[in-house]
């Protein structure tokens, strides 16, 4: 947390003409809320339906934008700032909305005490959600200044412009904001229908702009939850078993408790934990604790050689999720295909950190969870405090996204802090307890089936998914990690799948493609051998790898160019922009033609991701060395349909990121085990992708679509992105790897 973002929470939090109390919706919507806000997607029980954006369920108008009489405008949102640059794009959004420039207001994320429940920042929802309401409630703000200070002005409210936090009359006359909001009523339900500016007189969203997040992550400042230092700080770590299900037999702590700085060892059954008044202290005592500990082994996990026929073969809740028949021409080829994905790690660069202070009652926990208000539910339930005594306050993690351990160390951190009251207490876990405790990626199998006519139109699609669930966020205290090993353990909650149309293991699983006869099923898996949870896109990684690899294959029995034959099966418009978009920038035309040296290829894909949301079309070139089965991409051309853009810097860089994340899932990554539990416990047998292995070249062409909907764009690329890759690799090689990943062994020849 930054010293600037600090004090402007204080400011807000200790200025009684802001702070007017936070109830926001009627009693029985909050419980609605609070009882449905932990779903992947945040797209929770409605109280306002009519209103878009995630005023559905914060209505109220003073939950998004304040101001107050000496004119500090101040914007609020429940998501959280992930490093995909939307605090800076939510500062635009209000800025153009309401007239001022994005510097002339504050911006307070993700705090329960504080913002509104938006639930998870996930799915690629923040800007479509938070910002949609941000955009409409600051809008309604500037028109009842507008109405006021025509009231006070004596002249009509079409007369007045807006300019530097100010009305300005024809005449000349201005009411700065301050002067405009007396006496004005902004804890008021905002209403449908109403409208907002027209784009084209905006004058920051559209526009690149450095982003607020990103001077102190370049010059060493203090940007992380890691970073953060609180006065009378101690330091801890956990002690975590060796494998899941292992019990404490023994552990030798009087020794621990003398060593220097040892300021106290905490133990709850198989719970062990150490705090000092020092870091390195800290993980002396943590090793000497770990040295003196005995566990007793749990069950053992599956072999990684079989582990999808293993999860293939457990009990499954089977999910019909398309089924669809139409007259069509009779099928004369049929291919079927099956793909798959090995459990991923989240591997955050800095490992997850929070930061606690029991404080009489009360607590207050500091921490990089994308879901500050679900998080508290969870420690609440934990500790059986009341959720209004528990606070958690959002702050950057180093690496952080999806569903990793900024949770679980969250619960070590309100564990620990209850064991040393009055006191902050920095909780960081260590490289190998990232790697083997954070929630995986789930690992899945999809099988797909396809016929073509005598034309080469696609006439019928069968896909088959087994899955786990992609989200075991916290429903209840069980899903917190360190509750399973206190001394009266907490059960998690039964897994349950997402729904469609966002959707899980099933995410992407229908491709959009014209076919008539169409067929998708999921296996749900119900039992986990491996914990997993949310990784960035979910089952959309595989499925869309899954489709558009089968879409080239499909399109070579055809004899069709693999472009072709997507747009002769699309009727959407904008995915054909996108396609064609992106086909032009690539060359994709000449690339094809040309004759091209030995193990040097090009692949395209193509996805909506979710069906909903940004389309996203990639072409790519890859050189493939036979000898080692090393890839290198040499260039990346793509295009993207994200609706209105707010920031184009900051969509680029969500791209091109998913772009390089997704390289590194598919060329490099998996999660290793024994029977005796995770075996990829550091970088060196958990390799990601480095330096040497980016794109010679990324070029991103944004379509923007002024006027029309944001669509999330952070989780577009990563299944084109795969798939393009993988297509490549085929065309380079003649051999076509369905297996993730797939650079070394599978390639060699």
């Amino acid at each position: 947390m930054t010293p600037e973002h600090d004090a402007a929470r204080r400011r807000f939090l200790t200025a009684g003409s802001v702070m007017v109390g936070f109830t926001l919706l009627p009693g029985a919507a909050m419980r609605a809320v609070a009882q449905t806000s932990t779903t992947e997607a945040g797209t929770f029980t409605s109280a306002a339906p009519d209103l878009p954006g995630s005023l559905k369920t914060s209505p109220m108008l003073d939950a998004w934008i304040r101001i107050d009489e000496q004119g500090h405008i101040t914007a609020f949102t429940g998501k959280a700032e992930l490093g995909t640059g939307i605090r800076t794009a939510f500062m635009q959004i209000a800025a153009d909305e309401l007239g001022i420039a994005p510097s002339s207001l504050t911006l307070i994320t993700a705090d329960t005490a504080a913002t509104p429940n938006e639930g998870y920042t996930a799915g690629s929802h923040s800007v479509a959600d938070s910002g949609t309401a941000i955009a409409n409630a600051a809008a309604q703000v500037r028109a009842l200044l507008l109405q006021s200070a025509a009231t006070k002005l004596g002249v009509d409210a079409a007369t007045l412009t807006v300019r530097d936090g100010a009305v300005m009359a024809a005449d000349g006359r201005r009411l700065g904001f301050g002067e405009a909001v007396s006496g004005v009523n902004l804890h008021q339900q905002a209403q449908p229908g109403l409208p907002r500016r027209d784009p084209r007189t905006y004058e920051s969203i559209g526009r690149p702009m450095q982003r607020v997040d990103l001077p102190g992550k370049v010059t060493g400042g203090a940007s992380y939850v890691q970073d953060l230092h609180l006065p009378g700080m101690l330091h801890a770590r956990a002690v975590r078993p060796p494998a899941y299900g292992a019990t404490l037999a023994s552990v030798d702590i009087a020794s621990v408790q003398a060593m220097p700085g040892v300021v106290k060892v905490v133990r709850d059954g198989s719970y062990l934990a150490v705090v000092a008044d020092d870091e390195w202290r800290a993980i002396l005592a943590m090793r000497a604790l770990s040295a003196g500990a005995r566990w007793d082994a749990g069950p053992a996990l599956p072999a990684q050689a079989t582990i999808h026929a293993a999860l293939r073969a457990l009990p499954a809740q089977d999910i019909a999720v398309a089924d669809r028949s139409a007259p069509a021409a009779p099928a004369v080829q049929t291919l079927q295909r099956r793909f798959t994905k090995p459990f991923l790690i989240h591997g955050s660069i800095g490992p997850s950190c929070a930061v606690g202070l029991m404080d009489g009652d009360r607590l207050t926990v500091w921490t990089h969870t994308q879901g500050v208000f679900p998080l508290r539910h969870g420690l609440a339930d934990m500790l059986s405090m009341p959720p209004d005594n528990v606070r958690c306050v959002h702050v950057e993690g180093s690496g952080c996204y999806g569903h990793n351990g900024a949770d679980d160390v969250a619960a070590d951190a309100a564990l620990i802090a209850r064991a040393v009251p009055g006191r902050p207490v920095r909780v960081q876990w260590m490289r190998e307890q990232e790697h083997m405790w954070e929630p995986f990626g789930p690992a899945m199998t999809t099988d797909l089936t396809g016929s073509l006519d005598a034309s080469g139109q696609i006439v019928d699609w069968t896909c088959e998914i087994w899955s786990n669930s992609h989200n075991q966020r916290i429903e209840n205290a069980g899903r917190l990690m360190p509750t399973w090993s206190l001394a009266t353990p907490m059960t998690p909650a039964p897994s349950k799948e997402i729904p469609m149309p966002e959707g899980g293991g099933d995410r992407n699983s229908v491709p959009i493609y014209r076919v008539p006869n169409l067929h998708v099923h999921e296996h749900f898996l119900l039992d986990m051998p491996i914990r997993g949870s949310a990784m960035r896109s979910l089952g959309a990684y595989l499925n869309v790898f899954a489709i558009e690899s089968f879409i080239d294959e499909l399109a070579a029995e055809a004899q069709l160019d693999p472009v072709e034959f997507r747009l002769r099966h699309l009727d959407d418009p904008r995915a054909r922009d996108v396609i064609q978009k992106a086909s032009t920038r690539f060359g994709w035309a000449a690339a094809r033609a040309v004759a091209r040296r030995p193990d040097h290829g090009v692949g395209f894909a193509f996805a909506k991701y979710k069906n909903l949301m940004a389309y996203c079309a990639i072409a790519m070139e890859v050189t493939v060395e036979r000898n080692s089965g090393a890839v290198s991409v040499d260039r990346v051309a793509c295009a993207v349909d994200c609706g209105q853009i707010v920031n184009p810097d900051g969509a680029r860089n969500q791209v091109e990121g998913g772009i390089v994340q997704s390289l590194s899932w598919t060329l490099f990554e998996q999660t290793t085990f024994e029977p005796h539990g995770i075996t990829s416990f550091d970088w060196s047998t958990y390799p990601i992708l480095r330096f040497s292995s980016l794109p010679g070249r990324i070029d991103v062409d944004l379509i923007d679509r002024p006027g029309t909907p944001f669509l999330g764009v952070g989780e577009a690329s990563q299944g084109p992105a795969a798939a393009a890759l993988a297509n490549a690799v085929a065309d380079a090689t003649g051999r076509r790897v369905r297996d993730l990943p797939i650079a070394g062994d599978p390639l060699k020849s």
